[in-house]
């Protein structure tokens, strides 16, 4: 039987655009909080000890800067050094950028996933524009890795881009679900192949944040 592919997509940790509430593109992003570093280090010490069993083949990180320092963080625990993919960057958002969320939603009567085909800002890409970029980046990077472990440190957006890949959603399945992922969470896929020589994705886990959990 061919081995078995692993997508790991590990969201970062807690930024400062997440406290205030401002919507961090490429200048509104500051990069993490000092809790956010803690959550990645705990997120860390739980990938090295992965790695360490069955190591990662690749590693990934989008640009934005507070999924960089997580990047790095997890660097340094697994001595894998990642590679940058910019079509896995969260999306564009225009004028948007570095504004209050509330502002932004309200001006626009709702999140992007409400209106997926509309800018929510001037400059930005609709929804179902950001999903395209992403699950077009994602599928590359599974077509590339085929039976290898992948592990990628990015944004809440590329699990809701991975699960809509993998789920095979239609584009207006953001009007009627969702995906809730915490701060330094792990999502995971499989694809075993069976002794038939079939294959199907599985989703192992989603949003697993046991290792932030208070060590007893």
């Amino acid at each position: 039987m061919s081995p078995t592919t692993e997508l790991v997509i590990a969201r970062h940790g807690e930024a400062a655009c997440n406290v205030a509430g401002t919507v961090g593109g490429e200048n509104g992003c500051t990069g993490l909080t000092d809790l956010g570093r803690h959550q990645v280090d705990r997120l860390a010490a739980r990938l090295a000890a992965e790695h360490a069993a069955r190591p990662y083949a690749v590693f990934y990180t989008t640009p934005r800067l507070r999924v960089v320092q997580t990047a790095e963080i997890i660097t340094h625990a697994l001595r894998l050094a990642p590679t940058v993919e910019p079509e896995l960057r969260g999306p564009d958002h225009g004028d948007a950028d570095g504004r209050p969320w509330a502002d932004v939603k309200t001006a626009f009567q709702g999140p992007p996933q409400h209106a997926p085909d509309r800018p929510f800002a001037k400059g930005s890409e609709s929804w179902n524009q950001y999903l395209d970029r992403a699950t077009k980046a994602l599928q590359r990077i599974l077509d590339q890795h085929n039976g290898q472990r992948i592990l990628i440190a990015a944004h809440g957006e590329t699990i809701e881009a991975a699960n809509n890949l993998l789920l095979g959603l239609p584009r207006t399945a953001c009007l009627r679900l969702g995906f809730v992922t915490d701060h330094a969470s792990v999502t995971r896929w499989q694809r075993p192949t069976n002794r038939f020589g079939r294959t199907i994705w599985q989703l192992v886990a989603h949003n697993d944040s046991r290792h932030l959990e208070p060590r007893q």
